[in-house]
């Protein structure tokens, strides 16, 4: 019951109350970057074992296509988090 009058006091438009959001706003888009990275680069893990698991002759094909796909990921999630602490070094 303790985030009513917040967002009560939210609907009054001010400076403060905006880079509060923002910050939220930053902290929560971190987050769920660094999650949905952890969770894509865990499903490219667990594919690249069970095709490997299933063709062995193809494992260096396979291992390299998933490192690639791997670093991909891992970029576009630096990308977002740079991108939420700008946003949160604005305010």
């Amino acid at each position: 019951m303790h985030i009513l009058p917040l967002l009560q006091a939210a609907t009054s438009f001010s400076k403060e109350y905006t880079g509060a959001w923002a910050m939220m706003g930053a902290g929560i888009g971190a987050g769920l970057a660094v999650i949905g990275a952890g969770l894509g680069i865990g499903r490219i893990g667990g594919q690249a074992m069970d095709g490997m698991a299933r063709q062995p002759e193809l494992q260096g094909n396979i291992m390299t296509s998933s490192l690639i796909l791997s670093a991909l990921v891992e970029g576009v999630a630096l990308f977002a988090v740079v991108v939420a602490l700008l946003i949160e070094l604005k305010f």
